[in-house]
């Protein structure tokens, strides 16, 4: 008999519970394993849940949930969006299409331009996080837009340097956004030029406008 237990991936949103929607709400707290982030788990994981933490050692954690499917489901918090650079490209690699049930939530990319009340449909979405970009999508082109993931290495003022050497110009509108949907948010504006003088800011959502 084929096991019906199933792996449901949810989008908990940028981090604060006001931007988790009422669906994932519910299935996190109906969940008897639940797997996540340490930050994850802390805000809301309860005692009587069964939880593992997603760490470094990606395989034990696959590990980990292919066993406890073996006999339930499996409830995987991602942050922001499953579909934008998350757990879910490795469960796909591991479990089949039809074992997994996804929740979508709000990536950190997409609040990142409605702060600026900027939209996104004509924007590049990437990641720099872990990550070094194609040249094809850093070069510049009137018009353009880009939404950047950015990490200790691929910092902003890094980032600001690489796109000046693929043609942005200096005077490009630059918004950097950290901490969103937190109480100490914070979001700073500069030109391109600007911004390579600009310090930390090492996990957060990069803006660029021509």
């Amino acid at each position: 008999m084929e096991c019906t237990y199933r792996i449901i991936v949810v989008g908990i949103g940028p981090g604060s519970p006001d931007y988790l929607l009422p669906i994932a709400s519910r299935t996190i707290a109906a969940a008897a394993i639940l797997v996540g982030s340490q930050r994850a788990l802390d805000t809301f994981a309860t005692n009587n849940q069964v939880t593992r933490v997603i760490d470094k050692d990606i395989t034990g954690v696959l590990d980990f949930i292919e066993q406890q499917l073996a006999s339930q489901d499996v409830v995987v918090m991602v942050s922001g969006d499953p579909g934008f650079y998350s757990m879910l490209t490795a469960l796909r690699k591991r479990f089949a299409a039809k074992r997994l049930t996804v929740i979508p939530g709000i990536s950190s990319v997409q609040l990142a331009f409605a702060r600026v009340a900027e939209v996104w449909q004509d924007a590049a979405l990437i990641s720099m996080h872990g990550r070094r970009a194609a040249d094809d999508v850093l070069c510049y082109r009137p018009g353009y837009k880009v939404g950047i993931l950015t990490d200790t290495q691929h910092n902003p003022a890094t980032i600001a340097g690489i796109l000046l050497a693929h043609g942005w110009p200096a005077t490009a509108c630059v918004w950097l956004c950290t901490n969103l949907s937190y109480d100490n948010e914070e979001i700073v504006s500069a030109t391109l030029a600007e911004t390579r003088s600009i310090s930390g800011f090492e996990h957060s959502v990069m803006v660029v406008k021509a």
